[in-house]
């Protein structure tokens, strides 16, 4: 018996002998074929711009593992440059290196005879990707010429690529753009990346549900910051994860914010502008279409939501700006002129605090006023050629509370296909006390509203580059002012006599007033080319405001001379109805030009 059990320990211990004898003479003698067959699939895949070196190629026949010690992927600079003599040099080169490459269950014999390569995984250990972009115009036209599918460029090496499962972990990314010789960097540290199911065969390209022959991408990136190439901003966020097959893009704590407080800011810059700082919780994206991204370079989504966020914009107005001509620049118009093409079915902005504040040169205060718990639906937000021929209207909806207190609704819409910008806005304000405008009223204006009831306010309105045009109705009652006077210790007093005249004189108390009639705003707005659309905007409800309550040109010219016989015996008091005359002009800013156009029209 024991002689038996000699006999089968020895021929198993022989075998073994003879089967590792076979492994080590293969890895050996197959070890040149494989490394020859690897650099020449680098080749013929990205034909001939990248090639690739390594230390060492470590393979083991028994587990089917091969690992490549410190490889280097990078682009062959001769074969670039000449690329961009043709103009077909790609915008993005990479170099990638990789302390470990780790290939496991895979036959080689299948990879070398057969021309089949079959993988179990695909591990990267802390590799680093340096992506360098160089921008190149005629990459922006579409091209006439087919490019090979992947799976053309390497078949005479391998007829077919299937690998279970790729990952990289730790990731170190780096981004240079290169403009005129100057290279702009950030950096991306520890990105994971998982890539599942991978197929490259003479069919492969045409499933529509693989991404770049891929079945799922799962990447996340923990935490990045990029500072604007300006110097004033930065753009960061908690967390990036992007996943193909649910085909979602999702971000957290989103924020675009200064880098300086606010006098700094201002310092620097030695101009005036706005002082901007917008963050969200939840940036998120659905129905993302990456093969649309990948090979067209356009960015379609279902659907995009911005959750839980705040935009607060400040201007100091002891700097100035330099005019500019704003026509044409309006957001809309903005989005059509981007060179990337967007379209995105439905934008979601949900509960987001919107404020502008204003610090005046005047009177060294900050006004500001608010847009509370602002709910946005935009449709059809896109600059496509296709999709505008199909609906050329991009809508948008908001619901909003103006200083915490008043329902603000309104509805836009703009005519994305219009050379001259032709847009509409209407919307109502529900209820609520006009006192609650002091906030921004007492700072800027040096005014405050001492009583006032809104009942409600309605406008319809149609606009362009160039006018804005329309119906205000404002129903209001117990409306009165104060003019104020800044005390040397910072308070407000108020100026009795001046605000009694105003009341009694400029302001009508109500609408309907008290004769029974009811003033509708016929708003006929002609825009400066130097002021933003919001701007425009603006000023247009508030021509329609100032007609409501009674302060047009003419009515303030026929009261003001009214005041002055009433008063034609008190030198003083003549004097200071002069004074409130040209304060009350002061305040609400008439545009000359457009009250001359008003004049020329009722004569």
């Amino acid at each position: 018996m024991k002689t038996v059990w000699k006999w089968v320990i020895g021929i198993v211990v022989t075998l073994l002998i003879m089967f590792g004898g076979v492994v080590w003479y293969f890895s050996v003698h197959w070890k040149p074929l494989l490394d020859q067959k690897f650099k020449e699939l680098v080749i013929a895949s990205t034909d001939s711009l990248y090639t690739v070196d390594y230390d060492d190629l470590d393979i083991n026949l028994a587990l089917g593992n091969v690992t490549v010690s410190n490889l280097v992927l990078r682009s062959d600079t001769n074969v670039y440059r000449q690329l961009e003599e043709i103009k077909k040099a790609p915008d993005n080169r990479f170099q990638i290196e990789v302390s470990k490459l780790k290939f496991r269950n895979f036959s080689i014999k299948d990879m070398l005879m057969n021309k089949e390569l079959y993988l179990k995984n695909v591990v990267l250990d802390t590799p680093i990707i340096h992506m360098i972009n160089e921008y190149h115009s005629y990459n922006d036209t579409a091209s006439t010429e087919v490019k090979k599918p992947l799976y053309d460029k390497i078949k005479n090496t391998l007829r077919r690529i299937q690998i279970s499962g790729i990952a990289l972990n730790g990731v170190n990314f780096k981004y240079s753009q290169l403009q005129k010789n100057i290279s702009q960097d950030f950096e991306l540290k520890k990105v994971n990346i998982k890539i599942q199911d991978v197929l490259v065969d003479s069919t492969s390209i045409l499933d529509a549900s693989r991404f770049y022959h891929t079945k799922m991408v799962d990447i996340e990136v923990p935490g990045f910051t990029y500072k604007t190439s300006d110097g004033f901003y930065k753009i960061d966020f908690e967390k990036l994860k992007i996943n193909t097959k649910k085909r979602n893009i999702l971000l957290t704590k989103v924020a675009y914010q200064p880098l300086l407080n606010k006098s700094a800011f201002y310092k620097a810059k030695g101009k005036g502008g706005s002082y901007v700082v917008m963050k969200f919780d939840t940036v998120r994206f659905e129905s993302f279409d990456f093969n649309d991204l990948i090979r067209n370079k356009k960015v379609y989504a279902a659907k995009a939501q911005l959750k839980n966020g705040r935009l607060d914009i400040y201007s100091d107005k002891h700097y100035k700006s330099t005019p500019l001509n704003k026509v044409g620049r309006s957001p809309h118009q903005a989005l059509l002129h981007m060179k990337t093409h967007l379209a995105i079915d439905t934008v979601l902005v949900q509960n987001a605090d919107i404020s502008y504040s204003e610090l005046s040169d005047k009177y060294n205060q900050v006004g500001k006023i608010t847009f509370d718990n602002s709910y946005a639906t935009i449709s059809n937000m896109t600059n496509d050629a296709t999709s505008l021929a199909k609906n050329k209207w991009m809508r948008v909806d908001v619901i909003t509370k103006v200083m915490n207190s008043g329902r603000l609704h309104v509805l836009f819409g703009f005519d994305m296909t219009s050379k001259a910008g032709f847009h509409t806005y209407k919307g109502t304000v529900g209820s609520m006390q006009a006192p609650a405008f002091n906030q921004i009223l007492r700072p800027l204006l040096n005014v405050e509203i001492t009583s006032g009831n809104i009942k409600k306010i309605a406008f319809d309105m149609e606009a362009n580059d160039h006018r804005n045009w329309g119906k205000f109705n404002f129903d209001y009652d117990d409306l009165k002012v104060a003019i104020l006077e800044k005390k040397d210790d910072g308070t407000h007093k108020r100026k009795g006599l001046i605000s009694l005249l105003v009341n009694e004189l400029l302001v009508n108390g109500s609408n309907p007033n008290l004769s029974g009639e009811y003033i509708i705003g016929k708003v006929n707005w002609q825009r400066h080319p130097d002021h933003t659309f919001f701007k425009t905007l603006w000023q247009s409800l508030l021509d329609g405001i100032k007609q409501c309550v009674g302060l047009s040109k003419q009515r303030e010219a026929k009261l003001m001379r009214s005041a002055d016989r009433a008063q034609n015996t008190l030198e003083k008091a003549n004097t200071v109805v002069g004074k409130t005359k040209s304060f009350v002009s002061k305040i609400f800013k008439k545009d000359k030009g457009n009250e001359d156009k008003v004049d020329k029209k009722e004569k």
